[in-house]
């Protein structure tokens, strides 16, 4: 059953007060006038009766028409009153579905796309009856109480392909038992049963889709809140904007009491909604929270700067102190007098709250180099359970006890060190190199067991090459440019000291003459004879190069301000929005063309073609449906001999098929749909995202 509900049916008909008949009026106030002679002494007699009624009329339609106008414009003003009070009661309304979802039949839909197993990422949890839920950009995992896994729905195969933002429980009106909450990134509300049913709240605006924080109330409404359209309240029946709250983005939400809440914001600081009225707090050490905790008649909001600590019984938000300065409080929980404080930096900060607040040790079960960096997202309280909390970290769940915190999940087995993928390329034997955003880089062998490599040089990958001549791979990376040997050992790390023009490089092509190197800065070219660097001042179109393409002593390069043409390393021409057919100046990615000329990636305006002239430009007919301000990922851009691949950010893959010559958009059965790499090898396609690593035989996809 699928329920469509819609405030305002266009079928509707506006509420319309009772009328009184005009006609009735001008009758009465017709015989009113007719009869309005003296009712004392005698009535002379009636010599001019014609002439007489003739009088009574010339002065009885004045009147009549009169009374008939101000009736009229009562009438009109009464209609328009009831059809605006009816329009002002839906107008505000979001459109929304109501549906089930059938994991089963939403995998068995999907492309056979095969993810490569990458670690857990819960970000956010919650308990009911024992069992735990924890949620994340992979999905849901269900943990029995004995610690198994019961069940595991993943993003973009089980699960719609959006990141789960938030999970908690309740019990909405109308619902017959609690269950779990689960708000998307962009596909709504999931809500799951005990019979492990799933329901779907799609309303019908993207901005609504997009959620950030839950918070069920004890009357079983439920507000949502959004990345950028405030606080929305779904009732039951309807979906509509909770107060005068402005559009910004909410972080976090939390009850005061049964009708006061607190809400938190990106760059808006705090605000409290109590008896009707909105108070803005004051006395923050920044407007960003990211959490806030009500305990004991106190309210504690957690910065990147700090704890603002308020006393909600007082007329006034006003911080009454702030606890541990400095510190990125991600999340907090309290247990008893002890408030505590989850950073993306440092662990796990205990602060004692009776009398002057002060940091207390911690003693945990986990290496002393992860008790001081690991990054802690949330906190999940058990209510009950031998387990009085537990802390959601980077792939792993902890649990506090007597003596400190402990693992409490065995971690699956996985294959890749990390899931936010930013780079991937095959060397000459075969090994799948998987760079990652912020974690190094993975080898996967064609026979073997994985290896990660990761310091301060291999840390954020923005690029992995096949160097054509040696045969090896080269990895741009925000810390210099590393270059490995055949057998995937880093033999070399060029930098500034080095003779690049900068430490951070983006990209890397490789032509007869030597390597061309792309930076923030502008371009250096290595030579067996030395490194030359290229810049704006010597007709760079612009420092910023974010992609390269060459094709034998050419080298094309995209930049934040439009294309270099380079022959011999030097420009030859600057092509921008102004002076030739490119339709946004942000080049995001270039590859060449099986046609011919290159393929042009933007930040904002999709994909072009260039002629192998360099003189058109010419825009590529993409599906339908496709935003026509679509990003191109940075150098997410793959050729093959039979597809075109193209990764954007938020939607998905474009394919192009060279058979049909026609281009295509996958989204389903993706872990995520902002894709940022690309690689294939004997007709496997390997496709990264922000959210994992997916194979597919390139002769299955359509």
């Amino acid at each position: 059953m699928r329920w469509d509900h819609n405030p305002n049916p266009a079928n509707s008909t506006p509420k319309i007060l009772p009328t009184f008949p005009l006609t009735n009026l001008v009758l009465i106030c017709f015989t009113t006038a007719r009869n309005t002679v003296p009712a004392e002494g005698p009535q002379p007699p009636m010599r001019f009766p014609q002439r007489r009624t003739q009088r009574l009329l010339l002065v009885a339609t004045p009147v009549v028409l009169l009374i008939a106008a101000v009736a009229f414009v009562f009438w009109s003003a009464q209609r328009t009153l009831s059809r605006s009070a009816d329009v002002a009661s839906t107008q505000h309304q979001i459109r929304f579905s109501l549906r089930p979802l059938d994991p089963t039949a939403a995998q068995s839909a999907n492309l056979p796309f095969e993810p490569v197993a990458a670690p857990d990422n819960f970000t956010s949890g919650t308990v009911l009856d024992g069992t735990l839920y924890l949620a994340g950009p992979n999905g849901l995992t269900i943990v029995a109480p004995d610690g198994t896994r019961r069940l595991t729905l993943r993003t973009g195969f089980e699960l719609p392909v959006a990141p789960i933002a938030a999970v908690t429980t309740g019990r909405l009106r109308g619902a017959t038992e609690t269950q779990i909450l689960l708000a998307t990134a962009g596909a709504g509300l999931l809500l799951l049963d005990s019979k492990a049913t799933l329901h779907q709240l799609l309303p019908a605006t993207p901005e609504a889709r997009d959620l950030t924080a839950l918070l069920p109330m004890p009357s079983g409404d439920l507000l949502l809140g959004t990345h950028h359209s405030g606080v929305l309240l779904f009732d039951g029946s309807t979906l509509a904007p909770y107060g005068h709250l402005p559009a910004s983005e909410i972080t976090a939400l939390a009850a005061a009491d049964a009708t006061s809440i607190l809400v938190g914001t990106h760059n808006s600081g705090l605000i409290y909604l109590h008896a009707g009225t909105v108070q803005q707090a004051s006395g923050l050490p920044d407007n960003q929270i990211d959490s806030i905790l009500v305990a004991n008649g106190k309210a504690y909001a957690g910065t990147p700067l700090g704890i603002a600590q308020f006393d909600l019984t007082q007329p006034d938000l006003k911080a009454q102190r702030i606890l541990a300065a400095g510190t990125f409080a991600h999340a907090l929980a309290s247990v008893g007098p002890v408030l505590q404080v989850g950073t993306l930096d440092r662990g796990i900060q205990q602060i004692s709250l009776a009398g002057p607040a002060r940091i207390l040790p911690i003693a945990a079960e986990i290496s002393a180099n992860q008790t001081g960096t690991m990054r802690i997202y949330s906190f999940v309280y058990t209510h009950g359970l031998s387990t009085p909390l537990y802390a959601l970290t980077d792939g792993n769940l902890l649990a506090q006890t007597t003596s400190g915190w402990h693992p409490a999940l065995t971690p699956p087995t996985t294959t890749l060190a990390d899931r936010n993928i930013s780079a991937l390329a095959f060397s000459a034997d075969g090994s799948l190199y998987v760079g990652f955003f912020d974690h190094g880089l993975d080898i996967l062998p064609a026979n073997g067991r994985t290896h990660h490599l990761e310091d301060d040089n291999l840390f954020c990958i923005n690029r992995l090459v096949l160097d054509p001549t040696r045969q090896t791979i080269a990895a741009a990376t925000a810390n210099g440019l590393v270059l490995f040997d055949r057998q995937g050992t880093p033999r070399q790390t060029l930098t500034r000291r080095d003779g690049l023009i900068s430490d951070h490089v983006t990209d890397i092509a490789f032509t007869p003459t030597g390597t061309t190197v792309a930076t923030p800065a502008g371009l250096t070219f290595i030579t067996p004879a030395a490194a030359e660097s290229l810049y704006a001042f010597q007709g760079l179109v612009n420092n910023h190069v974010y992609t390269l393409a060459a094709t034998n002593d050419h080298v094309l390069a995209g930049t934040l301000g439009g294309i270099s043409l380079l022959e011999s390393n030097a420009v030859k021409r600057n092509l921008t929005a102004t002076n030739s057919g490119l339709k946004h100046n942000w080049v995001t990615a270039l590859a060449p063309s099986p046609q011919g000329g290159w393929l042009v990636g933007t930040y904002g305006a999709g994909l072009m073609s260039l002629s192998a002239d360099a003189n058109t430009f010419t825009p590529i007919d993409l599906p339908a449906g496709t935003p026509r301000d679509l990003v191109i990922n940075p150098n997410a851009l793959l050729v093959t001999r039979t597809h075109i691949y193209a990764g954007t950010l938020n939607h998905g893959v474009l394919i192009f098929n060279s058979a049909t010559n026609r281009w295509s958009v996958i989204e389903t059965g993706l872990p995520s749909l902002n894709v940022t790499a690309f690689a294939v090898n004997d007709g496997v396609v390997y496709i990264g995202t922000e959210n994992g690593l997916v194979r597919i035989p390139e002769a299955k996809l359509p």
